[in-house]
């Protein structure tokens, strides 16, 4: 039950962004690293329509249990972005919105994120619409955009807009803009964008998220005590535990809290217990071996729905006037499920957006 906050209401920032990966956490994922889908530009075909694509440099983690190694949330230099919610279906006999689909969702983040940098927002959002791209796969939110810096008629700087594009959209006409004004925050986790009743979660994290904005400006925070408050936002925990209720039994109220802690059933337990001992096996040979650098995907023999279930890891992006970008990733739990001290798991990268202006 993964959440998503986004904000333009900070004056140093273009863009702020705030992720909660939910997840299984014994689900093979990779640490974050630059990487590119395709060495080479090419032409490609997506059902049947031909469109060029070019070499991208991608920063994001991505999952290694689906075979297409996608992402939840990238950022490319050209200032390409994603990141993507999953949609929780509760109907399992509607065929047009499967609750998983034969391709991962993680796949939608990288077509924008592998996109040809010509290629407008607009445009991907028609293309992928037009020529069913986005069947398949279970239902998703993916919030998309080029990262630039605009000019009003009045001199103001503002943002690109950003789109949501879903499964849920027949056309591009029904696809959500947002972020294109100065003072927005928006919340997006497992349900519609455009639901009339909002989770709250949702409306909680819009609330701490402009509350941490205003008070960052009137005490003038730096980058590092704002980014530790935006990372307390993802660590809100209103989630009542009980360790006798299976993870099936939790999902309802799910909805209630922005950061999920360790939760599920006795076999959920068990296969923790078993990564543990898996570790033992192995920490002997690990520690003959020199890890190759910080790209070395986390490994691990469980599948992706074994282990307790909750927050693996969390996001803060920053965009500042000048297109200087700052993404800091924190991992919760190490590949063998033993959870990691805040702080200790975390990546920083800091690079400049190509094209901002």
């Amino acid at each position: 039950m993964c959440i998503v906050l986004v904000t333009t209401a900070h004056p140093k920032y273009a863009l702020i962004v705030l992720d909660n990966r939910d997840e299984y956490i014994l689900r093979p994922t990779s640490r974050p690293h630059w990487w590119t889908p395709n060495q080479e530009p090419s032409s490609s075909v997506t059902n049947g329509a031909h469109h060029r694509t070019a070499t991208q440099e991608i920063l994001s983690s991505r999952d290694l249990q689906r075979p297409e190694h996608g992402t939840w949330l990238g950022i490319t230099k050209a200032g390409h972005f994603a990141v993507l919610t999953n949609y929780r279906e509760t109907d399992t006999h509607d065929a047009t919105h499967p609750v998983s689909g034969t391709r991962s969702r993680g796949g939608m983040v990288t077509a924008w994120l592998g996109a040809d940098p010509s290629e407008s927002t607009a445009e991907f959002i028609e293309r992928m619409l037009q020529h069913g791209d986005v069947k398949g796969v279970g239902g998703f939110s993916l919030l998309c955009g080029k990262l630039r810096r605009r000019k009003t008629a009045d001199g103001r700087d503002t943002l690109e807009p950003l789109a949501i594009l879903s499964n849920r959209s027949d056309s591009a006409d029904e696809v959500p803009w947002l972020c294109g004004q100065r003072d927005e925050v928006h919340g997006l986790s497992n349900t519609h964008f455009s639901d009339p009743k909002p989770w709250p979660k949702v409306e909680n994290g819009v609330k701490l998220v402009r509350e941490a904005i205003k008070r960052a400006v009137e005490d003038d925070l730096d980058e590092d005590r704002l980014t530790d408050a935006l990372f307390g936002i993802l660590d809100s925990d209103t989630l009542p535990i009980d360790e006798s209720r299976s993870f099936e039994a939790y999902i309802p109220i799910l909805k209630e809290s922005i950061f999920i802690p360790a939760i599920g059933g006795q076999k959920n337990r068990q296969d923790m217990l078993r990564a543990l001992e898996d570790r033992k096996e192995t920490e002997l040979d690990e520690a003959k071996q020199e890890l190759r650098d910080e790209e070395r995907p986390d490994q691990t023999a469980q599948g992706f729905d074994t282990g307790m279930y909750g927050t693996q890891r969390q996001t803060v992006l920053l965009v500042d006037w000048d297109g200087n970008v700052t993404y800091k990733e924190r991992a919760l739990w190490d590949s063998h499920g033993v959870a990691i001290p805040r702080g200790e798991g975390d990546m920083s990268f800091k690079f400049k957006i190509e094209g901002w202006t």
